[in-house]
């Protein structure tokens, strides 16, 4: 991990500590980066209570209760199931809140309509889910990098607002 992702990770620790709030993730094609990520930080165990890695559909369904529907709709590299994944796992876990990745990091998979390098990342609680998109193919492992950094940047970025509201 760089330098900076260990400096965002750090960030999400102090404000999950402080405020006594509790985090899971939901990963698809990041298999488990974004959770390395947060764990990257001493202490962890005190806000962190795990992952669920939904590789495939079924899992997704099952254990994070996203709509069959949905998944045979729109596949599961959308924009919805990214929200579902998000509030799945708060569920499933018990969390306050909830970070998620779902895409195609390559080299093979992508079609005309969700081409490799498409993975939309989610994050929140039940209540209020944020989401970005990353649509550029640079290669597989840079692609799951770029995912993974920009997972806990939208987390840090979601936690820091929602405390910027409180103390108003």
């Amino acid at each position: 991990m760089d330098f900076e992702g260990k400096m965002i990770s750090r960030e999400i620790s102090e404000l999950l500590w402080e405020n006594e709030k509790t985090l899971a993730t939901a990963e698809s094609c990041t298999g488990g980066r974004i959770a390395e990520a947060i764990i990257a930080v001493p202490g962890a165990s005190k806000y962190f209570k795990g992952g669920i890695i939904s590789y495939v559909n079924e899992v997704k369904e099952r254990l994070l209760g996203v709509s069959h529907q949905l998944l045979e709709e729109k596949t599961a590299v959308c924009e919805e199931v990214a929200i579902e994944m998000v509030k799945g796992a708060c569920r499933a876990l018990q969390t306050d809140y909830a970070i998620a990745s779902t895409g195609i990091a390559g080299p093979a998979g992508g079609t005309k309509e969700i081409p490799v390098g498409t993975i939309w990342l989610a994050c929140g609680s039940l209540d209020k889910v944020v989401t970005c998109k990353v649509v550029e193919d640079h290669g597989r492992d840079i692609n799951l990098a770029i995912a993974t950094n920009l997972a806990t940047q939208l987390f840090r970025d979601f936690l820091k607002e929602g405390r910027e509201v409180a103390e108003e």
